[in-house]
């Protein structure tokens, strides 16, 4: 391949190098520019002389300032930016630029779980929700016995699920921040794929009482010896129950839980839905510079499609979002909206400010070996997911998403705490990766889309779609976009599997808990 690189605006004084070996010194790019040292694939090169002070672009935005004298071709390295401020929360831009909406997209489907609260799901899951760590074990112990036992004599079911995490007990339950795990247990243990009907495994003496998971709703026991037949109402096995006489009593008054539920989701089909019963939540983990360029874009493409089609769409993990969040505000429906997002932004700097931590502790190892500088270079690549809808709902950690459109979700970015946040809401999740990462939820598909083709070529039996092909011209943005698009229709239909679902790689699910635990 001769030199390449990839210039993203035509403000932006740095690029990015395509080849997959990078470049040496000497090599000459077809716009004239030569390569004054060696330089590594994703990595920026200067497009000219850039002078101590000055501002480098990419994105068309600000990511840094250059700390000494770069001259024409040189290797920007992380070292060599001065990291500027995030924008200042009290002078954004409030819908000022709203995009107009999106010309409809009719006449596609899937075939879904139509569930009777009008929830659809995208696969037939047996959930057990757990209430605190303690039962964990047991629970695990008894979906081992329910897979190899109970499972095959119900083809109709896809999975057995414990929800287990460590949350629940030994924490302040009433203080101020405790309420978004709760709230996140709650909505995913009623999950679309679940038949939105909860079975929960109590301990008995735990903070986290079932009524506080999940209020509102008419909670009934159930005993070893007294199985009724399951609804709608959540039901609780409590493990301290004084008819549970020994381990094997408990095991079997979860199988016993258990089979008559897989009783009742054996008799679900899918139907015909329309796109718009799609709740696809989208996050990236092991970005790199290609992020911003290759996959990301694509799956902004695919998320304005699922728009026009009427789904909901969620963009999420607030600190890849704080350094773009002025390109944002003016994207917001209403006024309210923008405010919201600003919120959102604003609680999150407070919370890191209490734990002695700021912005720029985002950005890891791999991002930076990927030609990250800093989080602020990742944050606009990472918008581009977001696609160029307006900004419909702002949800807050651990609410359920029940705007349509494009709706920013409120999580963090680590990649487990964010899908375990957007489980509350999604039937399907997209998930995006320039390193590399394995990656998986139990509860909903996880289509893994990969920034560079040596990724996907490399992990062809882990990345589902690959978006490297635009940066070397064999497909456009929209080229993939399609491609994503018909491909999370087939795989929320069951035609299609995702990788990550054929070798059943499912990461545990970490709720998040900013609250003081005791």
């Amino acid at each position: 391949m001769e030199p390449l690189y990839v210039r993203v605006h035509t403000r932006d004084n740095v690029a990015i190098i395509v080849n997959p070996d990078g470049v040496r010194p000497g090599d000459r790019f077809a716009s004239g520019l030569e390569a004054a040292e060696g330089i590594p694939q994703a990595h920026k090169i200067t497009l000219r002389p850039i002078a101590e002070g000055e501002p480098i672009y990419r994105y068309g935005e600000v990511i840094g300032t250059a700390n000494r004298a770069l001259g024409a071709g040189t290797w920007v390295r992380e070292d060599m930016l001065n990291l500027p401020a995030a924008p200042s929360l009290d002078e954004l831009a409030l819908s000022t630029a709203v995009p107009a909406p999106l010309q409809p997209l009719e006449g596609y489907t899937f075939e879904g779980y139509r569930n009777a609260d009008g929830s659809v799901g995208t696969k037939n899951i047996l959930g057990i929700t757990t209430t605190v760590q303690c039962v964990a074990p047991t629970v695990d112990y008894a979906v081992k016995l329910i897979k190899t036992k109970l499972l095959p004599r119900f083809p109709n079911v896809d999975d057995v699920v414990a929800i287990t995490h460590t949350y629940g007990c030994g924490v302040a339950i009433d203080a101020p921040g405790a309420g978004i795990p709760i709230r996140t247990l709650g909505h995913i243990a009623r999950h679309p794929n679940f038949g939105a009907a909860p079975l929960v495994v109590s301990l008995g003496c735990e903070k986290m009482q079932p009524a506080r998971m999940l209020p509102q709703t008419t909670l009934q026991r159930l005993a070893s010896a007294q199985l009724a037949v399951l609804s709608e109402d959540p039901y609780v096995l409590r493990l301290q129950d004084e008819e549970l006489r020994g381990f094997e009593s408990i095991i079997g008054a979860i199988l016993r839980f258990a089979e008559t539920r897989l009783e009742q989701l054996n008799k679900r089909t899918r139907v015909t839905c329309p796109t718009s019963e799609l709740t696809v939540g989208l996050q990236c983990g092991g970005s790199d510079a290609f992020s911003g360029v290759t996959c990301n874009p694509a799956v902004g493409f695919a998320a304005d499609l699922l728009v026009r089609a009427g789904a909901t769409v969620m963009f999420s993990e607030v600190t890849e979002v704080r350094d773009a969040v002025h390109l944002l505000t003016p994207r917001a429906a209403t006024p309210d909206i923008a405010r919201d997002l600003i919120r959102e932004m604003r609680w999150y700097d407070d919370y890191l400010a209490r734990g002695s931590a700021d912005r720029s502790a985002n950005p890891t190892p791999g991002n930076k070996r990927g030609g990250l500088s800093n989080v602020v270079e990742k944050a606009l690549g990472s918008v581009a997911k977001a696609g160029s809808s307006a900004l419909m709902g702002v949800a807050s950690h651990g609410e359920r998403v029940t705007t349509k459109g494009l709706v920013f979700a409120a999580t963090p970015a680590s990649d487990f705490i964010c899908g375990t946040q957007q489980l509350a809401s999604m039937n399907m999740h997209v998930f995006t990766t320039g390193e590399g990462s394995p990656y998986g939820l139990a509860l909903v598909p996880v289509v893994k889309v990969s920034s560079r083709t040596a990724l996907a070529e490399r992990w062809y039996d882990l990345i589902d779609i690959d978006a490297g092909r635009i940066a070397t011209g064999q497909a456009t943005i929209e080229d993939v976009g399609w491609e994503l698009f018909r491909f999370m229709l087939d795989v929320a239909s069951g035609r299609k599997k995702t990788w990550a679902d054929h070798w059943g790689l499912h990461n545990a699910l970490a709720p998040f808990n900013p609250g003081p635990v005791t």
